[in-house]
């Protein structure tokens, strides 16, 4: 392999290339006497043209010696080589990268990662300055590269996913120690993509479905610097290679589905989100039926796990983004959050309502008439909740003037339901706060219409008093049938009358 790789190389001089052939002989002999210099990840994700060539064998380790670092002259700039020449120098760069060293040592292999660094780094600034077609041998060489330096299986995770309660709280990010190295294979990867050089006809056979699948795994990864930079990377495929589209949102799609149906753990959701939110915002109109689709199948089951405070924002931006887009959509979307509604989880609820008002805000009068009796069922029973911070929340949607408008326009239906709700809290309610905004509402209802707001609190009364009148005659039953029994004990199976 060494000497393939070194006779595609550009020579300084003869002498230079005695150097090298002397220094290309050493490799085989290292290879076979380090046992711990560098990793190799065991499979490849373009099984197609990026294949590696027959002759060239995995190994589990492989350290190249400062001495050979020294004699093939991989540093030279690509300045100083011809034109011609620059390919050919810029697969040989690439195929040095594709060794993988241990980083949980820093004191181990320090020249040659060092040396390493220094031709990715020489990538990179090829790639975004470079004026001519790359050709199908070195973009076949990047996606092996990328695919051995990238491409790994992440340790177990030995965090509780069931610790966060669906509050979102946050816990001590993990931090790669090969970022150094890896931020700089990721960041010759985005440029690569997005560079003009790179033809879509081209890059789509290497950058293909198995290259995709195995990419959109790392956003699993603990160390979220790996996953801001594969949120953009990915936004960059989605955007150059149309044909790989229709994949991506399937791919993701079952991504999701893991996560909501098995898992119910995954770092990367809400980096998803955030790429699907901008796909999702160049939808065209009028919506195709695998995209809505994906609202009631992917989004709103996505709101059931109890982890959802970690990417709440992400996914009421993309629910927020298909309601604008059709507004039809405003009811179907507010009826399946009521499905998945938290009943006994109040930091749930509180988030529940501050999407129902995200909603309700794109939501026309239509849309609205569909769903606003359970809902306002619902919303009563959330500003009766015990939990103060419910019944705020419940509460404050009162200052939101497109709300108050389309309740005012169907106050007939909503305050029958609502009044009994804010009659409560000012009776029983503990928490102060709860109980001054509920008499702020109150007061917004009797100013919308006083003769309705009336009616309802007689309707109310009336109620309670039935309900009372109901309550003393079975209290008044079961004191007679406590007196009968009193008097004459219950034997066998002897019938005891109680008169009402």
């Amino acid at each position: 392999m060494w000497k393939q790789l070194l006779h595609k190389l550009p020579r300084k001089s003869s002498a230079s290339g005695k150097g090298d052939h002397a220094a290309g002989s050493s490799p085989g002999r290292n290879a076979a006497g380090n046992g711990s210099g560098i990793q190799r990840t065991s499979s490849c994700p373009s099984a197609g043209p990026a294949r590696p060539a027959p002759g060239v064998k995995r190994m589990s380790s492989a350290v190249f010696p400062s001495s050979v670092v020294a004699g093939i002259e991989l540093l030279v700039p690509f300045k100083d080589v011809p034109n011609g020449e620059k390919p050919n120098l810029f697969v040989s760069k690439v195929s040095l990268c594709c060794v993988v060293f241990d980083f949980s040592d820093p004191s181990k292999n320090s020249a040659e990662k060092d040396f390493k660094r220094q031709a990715l780094v020489d990538l990179v600034n090829y790639v975004e300055s470079a004026s001519s077609r790359f050709t199908e041998p070195m973009v076949a060489a990047c996606c092996r590269m990328f695919a051995i330096n990238l491409f790994r299986v992440f340790p177990p995770n030995c965090r509780s996913s069931s610790s966060g309660g669906g509050e979102g709280e946050e816990e001590e990010p993990m931090f790669d120690p090969a970022w150094p190295h890896l931020h700089l294979v990721y960041d010759l990867l985005l440029k690569f993509i997005g560079s003009s050089s790179l033809d879509a006809k081209v890059g789509k056979k290497y950058f293909d479905h198995t290259f995709i699948v195995r990419l959109l795994e790392l956003f699993d990864s603990e160390d979220p610097r790996e996953r801001d930079c594969l949120k953009t990377i990915l936004h960059r495929i989605y955007g150059k290679f149309m044909v790989h589209r229709p994949f991506i949102r399937k791919a993701v799609s079952n991504i999701f589905y893991h996560f909501v149906f098995e898992t119910d753990r995954h770092n990367g959701i809400a980096e998803l989100l955030e790429v699907f939110g901008s796909v999702i915002s160049g939808f065209a109109l009028p919506l195709k039926e695998e995209h809505k689709i994906f609202l009631w199948r992917v989004l709103i089951p996505l709101h059931k796990p109890k982890t959802v405070g970690v990417y709440l924002q992400q996914l009421t931006y993309c629910v927020t983004q298909f309601v604008e887009k059709e507004p039809k959509l405003a009811s179907s979307v507010i009826l399946g959050l009521l499905r998945y509604w938290p009943i006994t989880n109040s930091q749930k609820e509180v988030m529940f309502l501050s999407v129902i008002e995200e909603v309700l805000e794109a939501t026309n009068m239509v849309e609205f008439q569909k769903c606003m009796v359970p809902l306002f069922r619902r919303i009563a029973h959330c500003i009766n909740s015990s939990h103060f911070q419910v019944a705020e929340r419940a509460l404050f949607m009162w200052n939101n003037d497109h709300i108050v408008s389309l309740v005012a326009q169907n106050r007939q239906a909503i305050m029958p339901i609502v009044t009994p709700a804010l009659e409560e809290n000012i009776q029983n309610h503990w928490n102060v706060s709860v109980l001054n905004l509920t008499a702020n509402v109150k007061k917004m209802l009797s100013e919308m219409d006083e003769e309705l707001f009336s009616t309802c609190l007689a309707m109310h009364k009336e109620d309670g008093e039935r309900e009372a009148s109901l309550e003393q005659k079975r209290r008044l039953a079961w004191e007679r049938l406590e007196s009968v029994a009193a008097i004459q004990p219950v034997t066998g199976n002897t019938a005891v009358l109680v008169s009402r």
